[in-house]
């Protein structure tokens, strides 16, 4: 096993809200705000080739919340929502298989 130069924290958050970004340069765009429990982080992800905004608030991801901040059109984007590319290529969110405690860290 190669050892990583820097540990990334992943953390179980609940999206609280979600809405279309279209401001961003890069198409279906999302900006998301999630609880991880103890606080509160802004996300932005390329999510709308298989997510609807509406149908996000509720669903329980995955954040890597170490990996500092970045500006994305005016929004700032506090953590990394985790996912992998589907058939497409685009991103399919990484979800736990059932509702765990906000906060808890991926081992």
């Amino acid at each position: 096993m190669v050892e990583s130069p820097f540990d990334v924290e992943i953390e179980v958050g609940e999206v609280i809200d979600a809405e279309p970004f279209p401001e961003a340069e890069k198409p279906k765009m999302t900006k998301l705000w999630i609880d991880l429990g103890d606080e509160e982080r802004q996300s932005a992800g390329q999510l709308d080739h298989h997510y609807d905004a509406d149908d996000l608030a509720g669903r329980q991801v995955l954040c890597a919340t170490n990996l500092g901040s970045v500006r994305v059109a005016g929004f700032e984007s506090e953590a990394l929502t985790v996912g992998v590319p589907g058939e497409d290529g685009y991103p399919v969110l990484v979800s736990p298989d059932e509702s765990v405690p906000l906060g808890g860290s991926l081992y």
